[in-house]
């Protein structure tokens, strides 16, 4: 039987130290995306994380080490005292951001900042994945509610809907009924589930559809241009995931507010307020992936238009006439 290499034991015993340090945080962070839906899409955040580490894992080979000792260490003192705090004050979120703190530092401490541009999609996701604190994701959730209880009422007055609303509640009288009915734009209506599963939804199609960049060395300008243009779409894609998750969900709920007037309030729960959600996610979704599509249209007229530029001027360049100079 052969021995096991040496080179194997120092990752071995870094991932043994981890899981002895972070154990308890790491089955209570499971047990909250298996638990709560406003987080359920952490469930699948593991898997894409080992599916991208997968792929990048000749770049991650290839990758000549240049550790910061001192920055990682600093980093990863940081990250124990932040562990030590969270678990002194009992708060969870403190102790989950002190993990992703502590792997980004470990990178650095052995390999530096190269690779850690490598990793740096999967901390975010791992990050993207930590539940905010309550108060934090109260002051979201609120404001959430009221903006799309505004939006259902805006849409049933210009429907000549008679509605009155108070805070997060919306009254109506549905057709055939004697007595009014109210609606409430409660915390799972408000679209922060949405909005946060978009948002993760946003970094991992602006990583899995980034433009390959050229590996020619004559083309180090283009290449420039590549990572320039690349970092703006993620960015782009990941903001616009905002205002399409908030904007949808209000789309939603004003939906459902005029079909209650037509229908009743029963519209407002069951299989149609599940499929509803169901679709406007979709909707979402689909408009996520048309920003993406317009923004790499609105690249590629824009390396077409250098391109007709640079045969423009070699063109103007060679139909130049030449002065001859007769001799005497």
């Amino acid at each position: 039987m052969s021995a096991i290499p040496r080179k194997f034991f120092p990752p071995v015993a870094i991932a043994v130290a981890l899981a002895f340090l972070y154990f308890t945080v790491i089955v209570k962070l499971a047990n909250d995306w298996w638990h709560d839906e406003n987080y359920s899409h952490g469930l699948l955040i593991p898997f894409v994380i080992a599916f991208i580490l997968w792929q990048e894992r000749k770049n991650i080979v290839d990758s000549k080490s240049a550790p910061a000792t001192w920055l990682g260490a600093i980093g990863i003192s940081a990250s124990l005292c932040a562990l030590w705090a969270g678990t002194a004050g009992v708060e969870l979120f403190v102790q989950r951001a002190s993990l992703v703190l502590m792997l980004a530092c470990i990178v650095i401490y052995f390999f530096g900042m190269r690779l850690m541009r490598v990793v740096a999609v999967p901390l975010v996701l791992l990050a993207l994945s930590i539940p905010i604190p309550q108060i934090i994701f109260n002051r979201i959730a609120f404001p959430l509610q009221l903006f799309a209880s505004r939006c259902a009422v805006a849409t049933m007055s210009f429907f000549s809907i008679p509605v009155l609303r108070q805070g997060n509640v919306i009254e109506l009288m549905p057709l055939g009924a004697s007595e009014p009915k109210k609606l409430a734009v409660v915390e799972a209506c408000s679209g922060i589930r949405s909005l946060m599963t978009l948002v993760t939804l946003a970094v991992i199609y602006a990583y899995f559809t980034k433009p390959k960049a050229p590996t020619s060395v004559t083309q180090s300008k283009v290449y420039a241009a590549f990572l320039g243009f690349t970092f703006w779409r993620s960015l782009i894609l990941v903001i616009a995931a905002v205002p399409i998750a908030i904007l949808t969900n209000a789309l939603r709920v004003s939906g459902t507010g005029v079909l209650a007037h037509y229908y009743g309030t029963r519209v407002a729960d069951g299989f149609f307020h599940t499929f509803s959600g169901w679709v406007i996610y979709v909707a979402a979704a689909l408009l996520l992936l048309g920003t993406g599509w317009v923004l790499d249209r609105i690249a590629r007229l824009g390396k077409t238009t250098d391109r007709i530029n640079k045969m423009d001027k070699i063109t103007s360049h060679s139909s130049n006439p030449v002065n001859l100079v007769n001799p005497v």
